[in-house]
């Protein structure tokens, strides 16, 4: 009776200390990531280092999408490709969100899915980075509401800048639905290609889409004088400091002020104005379709 009650007591650890599939999913990921690393260390030619990464990112992405089954979304496809773009920390793409991409093509709408699990693991990695304008909260709620989340989790070699966030009515079965509209930049300025991007959790799922905004957000000619006058003074700034030889200091520092806070202005105003612009409802209903379709509309 005494050996029964061990086999059995030693089955039941067994399960319970059974790695979950994204428990597999991480490990894989960290040793892909560790063997890349090593190649690199020995001077690896780069065609051995792209064949490790892209044999890597196969095995992730087949992992993933055993994590996540088919995608179940109008107007998207049921399969995706992994979200993370390269397993080296030197390349550009390297540490975005865990999860699939669906997409029917590069410069239509896409949705990033992933698990609150595989979500949080990835917030708290991002908890405490070296970078302090990088760093993210550990809750989910918080982190959706941060232009710094959407540049990390989706985004490759661009920032995500809010220009306003939308009244979203929150669709049936939801636990979080936060809709913003803002584009991708690598500079201070307008952006006027904006995007609608919408993050639905429901269940165990996190649903982040994004959709060129539709119709294209106006131009609004206040804001649009607010950036004029802030670009003039700061390249009065500029021809200064470049006149001395790039060495007057406060001549730059001037510079990169006015322009960071004409950069301001202009969306304060953007996020002001927009709302009363005839286009307006048709992007708040572009953002509330999105999130109706993510949550099972």
């Amino acid at each position: 009776m005494r050996l029964i009650w061990t086999l059995l007591f030693a089955l039941a650890s067994g399960v319970a200390l059974a790695a979950s599939p994204e428990d597999d999913y991480i490990a894989a990921r960290d040793k892909a990531i560790s063997d890349i690393a090593a190649q690199e260390s020995s001077n690896a030619q780069v065609e051995t280092l792209d064949a490790t990464n892209t044999k890597a990112l196969a095995d992730l992405q087949q992992r993933l999408s055993a994590i996540l089954g088919p995608l179940s979304v109008k107007d998207f496809p049921a399969t995706g490709t992994i979200n993370l773009e390269s397993l080296s920390a030197s390349d550009i793409g390297f540490g975005m969100l865990d999860g699939l991409r669906y997409a029917k093509s590069d410069e239509g709408p896409s949705i990033v899915a992933t698990t609150r699990g595989l979500a949080g693991r990835w917030l708290q990695s991002k908890a405490d980075g070296d970078d302090e304008s990088l760093r993210l909260p550990t809750g989910l709620d918080e982190a959706l509401k941060l232009d710094a989340f959407y540049t990390q989790a989706i985004g490759a070699d661009a920032a995500f800048v809010k220009t306003l966030d939308f009244s979203l009515q929150k669709p049936e079965g939801a636990d979080i639905a936060i809709a913003r509209l803002g584009g991708w930049t690598q500079d201070v300025g307008p952006i006027y290609d904006q995007q609608v991007v919408v993050a639905v959790v429901k269940g165990d799922r996190v649903l982040i889409a994004e959709a060129p905004a539709s119709p294209p957000v106006p131009k609004v000619a206040a804001c649009e004088a607010l950036w004029t006058a802030a670009d003039a003074a700061a390249q009065k700034f500029q021809e200064a400091y470049q006149g001395s030889d790039l060495k007057d200091q406060q001549a730059y520092d001037s510079a990169n002020a006015a322009w960071e806070k004409g950069d301001g202005d202009y969306r304060a105003c953007m996020g002001e104005r927009l709302p009363g612009d005839p286009a307006f409802p048709a992007l708040l209903a572009q953002a509330q379709q999105l999130a109706d379709h993510m949550a099972g509309k």
